[in-house]
């Protein structure tokens, strides 16, 4: 059986990205703030996938020390991580010049230093086993300069150099890394927001582009994967 670990995993792209493995065989690590919503999430998938392991963490990935706990909780429930999805994240529109104090760091936290920290701790794993794929789930911010959005987008631009920087390091290891780049997604950021859902992209197609970059061949590495609305971002 395979195993994943996926930061982000109980809404959203991260819940759609784990579903996915799930549906495919593997068990999976998962994290999050609230208690209740890894409970529910938990009864819910063992019912669905019985023959998966499913282990929840409560972590605030914010602090170092308590994403370096779920690793090591990850790390002691499988004998081997085949698949590392840093998917957590935060967004908040801003501008350089007006955001509030703090917000660069607040996005750093959560946007990069959770994937670094995290990745740190399963990569030995992976490179002593030579197989292995990291995904870190970036942003079209991560790609070009916007006006609105601040430490967002510092952050999002800092994690496509992290990916970058990964796969050359892992490459002769035979590790696979693949940075994904979605536009405009239909995620609880968009409630309220009256955005028409077939506008913009559905989470589901963030995890089946995930999948196919997975089920290649072993010697195929998809560096960078860019995904937007048909119509364009909004």
């Amino acid at each position: 059986m395979p195993y994943a670990v996926i930061t982000g995993a109980t809404q959203g792209m991260g819940k759609a990205i784990a579903e996915k493995l799930l549906e495919n065989g593997f068990s999976v690590a998962i994290c999050a703030r609230s208690q209740d919503n890894l409970d529910a999430l938990s009864a819910e998938w063992k019912g669905r996938f019985p023959k998966s392991t499913v282990v929840t963490v409560k972590a605030d990935l914010t602090k170092k020390e308590e994403v370096q706990a779920f690793a090591g909780t990850a790390l002691a429930a499988f004998p081997t991580i085949d698949v590392l999805v840093n998917n957590a994240g935060t967004y908040t529109p801003g501008t350089i010049a007006d955001e509030p104090e703090g917000a660069l760091e607040k996005m750093l936290a959560l946007n990069l230093y959770c994937a670094y920290h995290l990745t740190r701790k399963i990569v030995p794993v992976m490179k002593a086993k030579q197989t292995g794929h990291i995904f870190n789930i970036c942003s079209i911010a991560s790609l070009a300069g916007n006006a609105t959005s601040g430490a967002y987008g510092i952050s999002k631009y800092a994690l496509m150099g992290f990916s970058d920087n990964l796969r050359e390091e892992l490459k002769q290891f035979l590790v696979k890394v693949t940075a994904i780049f979605p536009g405009s997604t239909l995620t609880a950021s968009w409630d309220g927001s009256g955005v028409d859902p077939a506008r913009i992209l559905a989470a589901t197609d963030i995890a089946n582009t995930l999948w196919g970059a997975y089920a290649l061949s072993p010697q195929a590495n998809v560096e960078h994967i860019v995904m937007r609305p048909v119509k364009g971002d909004l």
